[in-house]
C-alpha cells in the first residue's frame, strides 16, 4: 500500500498523515468514507451467519428500561421482530465468511496485520444499541445502512453500572454528536466513550484492532516457550548432591530459585525463541476457524491465501497459521510478497525455488491457500 496516497476513506488524509494525527490520539469523522457504499452483507445473510455454530453473535435487548444479552447462535425465530425497538444483533469475525467483506477490511492494511483483528457487523432495530461505553481497542464504525446517531466524548469517569451483563457507563459525558449515513465513517481511539442509536432500521460495520494485555501476551509467549523447551531432550534435571540435611523442611531451597530462574533465562536466551513465539501467536487462528483441504497434485499458476489465513513475517521467520519457518534471500522475499499482497502471480512462482513450491503446495493442499490464473 502507498501511504503516501491520500484516500478518500480517510477523509482525503493519506495513511501516514492518518496515523501521525489521530491514531490513538483524536476522532475522526469523514462523510463519504465510501461513497454510495453498498452492503455486501444483506441483513438475511447478517441472520443466516448468526444461525451458525461456528460464528460468534451476540443479541443485546433493552426491555422496560432493563438491559439483556444472550449468546447465538440464533435461528431466525430467536431474534426479535423487525418491528421491535430496541434490540442488537452483533455479529463478529464476518470477514472470515465473506469475500467482500474480506475485501473491505483489506483497506485497512496501513495499519500492521498483527494490530488488524475483525470486522463486526451489527444490525439493529430502530433505537437499538448497547448502550454508552468505551472499547480498550482502536475502531473504526462504517455506516453500511440506514443511519446511527453517535455521541462520543473524551470520558474520565470510567465508572460500570453495576449488575448489568453490558459494560455501561454510569455517568456519560458526551461532547460531540453526529448522525451517520451510508458510506460515513467515524474512528474512534482507545477508551474514547460513545454511544450509538440506530434511527430506524440500520447496519454498522466494525472494524476492530488487536490489543493483547501485557499479561496475557506474556502468559501467551511463556507457553509456547516451555513448549519448545519440553522438546529439548538434552535438558539438564535439577541434582542437589550438596544438599544437606534441613531442619525446616517447608523452605524452599535457593539452589532450585537459582535453577528455575535459570531455566527461565536459557528458554528467552535461545536465538530467536521469543521473535518465533510472538510470531506464531499473531497468527494462530481463532479457534472457530477451520480450512478445507484443497485438492492434492495441483499444479501452480497463481497462488492466493485464504481469507481466513493469518500470514506475517519478521527479519528470519514467515508465519502462517500459528507455524514460523526460517527464511532468507530470494525465497524469503518472494513469500513476503505473499504475505504483503497475500497472493502471488505464475510470473512470481517461476522464480521461486524448488523447496518454496513444494511449500505453497503444501498450503494449498491443506486449504491455507488457493492456486488461481492470473
Amino acid at each position: 500500500m502507498d501511504i503516501q496516497q491520500p484516500l478518500s476513506l480517510l477523509g482525503g488524509l493519506t495513511p501516514a498523515q492518518f496515523m501521525r494525527r489521530h491514531w490513538q490520539k483524536k476522532p475522526l469523522l469523514v462523510r463519504q468514507a465510501i461513497p454510495q457504499f453498498s452492503p455486501p452483507v444483506q441483513r438475511a445473510e447478517l441472520f443466516a451467519l448468526a444461525a451458525h455454530e461456528g460464528v460468534e453473535s451476540r443479541l443485546v435487548q433493552r426491555v422496560k428500561g432493563a438491559w439483556k444479552l444472550r449468546h447465538g447462535p440464533f435461528s431466525r425465530r430467536a431474534l426479535p421482530s423487525l418491528q421491535q425497538p430496541d434490540w442488537t444483533l452483533l455479529v463478529q469475525g464476518v470477514d472470515l465468511h465473506n469475500d467482500a467483506v474480506h475485501a473491505l477490511l483489506q483497506q485497512f492494511r496501513f495499519v500492521p496485520d498483527a494490530r488488524l483483528d475483525d470486522l463486526m457487523i451489527s444490525y439493529a432495530s430502530p433505537d437499538g444499541g448497547v448502550g454508552p461505553h468505551f472499547d480498550s481497542y482502536d475502531v473504526f464504525l462504517l455506516q453500511a445502512h440506514g443511519q446511527r446517531r453517535w455521541r462520543i466524548g473524551r470520558q474520565k469517569d470510567l465508572t460500570l453500572r453495576d449488575g448489568l451483563p453490558l459494560k455501561v457507563l454510569e455517568n456519560f459525558e458526551p461532547e460531540e454528536e453526529y448522525v451517520l449515513e451510508p458510506g460515513d465513517m467515524l474512528y474512534l481511539p482507545p477508551r474514547y466513550a460513545h454511544d450509538g442509536i440506530a434511527q430506524g432500521e440500520c447496519m454498522t460495520y466494525s472494524i476492530g484492532f488487536r490489543a493483547p494485555a501485557r499479561a496475557e501476551l506474556a502468559q501467551e509467549l511463556m507457553a509456547r516457550l516451555a513448549e519448545d523447551a519440553a522438546d529439548d531432550d538434552n535438558t539438564p534435571l535439577y541434582a542437589d548432591a550438596g544438599q544437606p540435611a534441613v531442619p525446616h523442611a517447608a523452605a524452599i531451597p535457593a539452589n532450585l530459585q537459582d535453577f528455575a530462574r535459570a531455566a527461565l533465562t536459557r528458554a528467552l536466551a535461545q536465538p530467536q525463541a521469543l521473535e518465533r513465539a510472538l510470531g506464531e501467536y499473531l497468527t494462530e487462528p481463532k479457534a472457530s476457524v477451520w480450512f478445507e483441504p484443497g485438492d492434492p497434485g495441483v499444479m501452480l499458476e497463481g497462488v492466493r491465501l485464504d481469507r481466513r489465513t493469518r500470514m506475517m513475517y519478521d527479519a528470519k521467520h514467515v508465519f502462517i497459521n500459528g507455524e514460523s519457518y526460517l527464511a532468507g534471500g530470494r525465497d524469503a522475499t518472494l513469500m513476503r510478497r505473499l504475505a504483503d499482497e497475500r497472493q502471488l502471480a505464475a510470473r512470481d512462482l517461476a522464480r521461486a525455488s524448488d523447496d518454496a513450491l513444494e511449500l505453497l503446495s503444501s498450503w494449498c493442499d491443506a486449504g491455507w491457500a488457493h492456486t488461481w490464473s492470473a
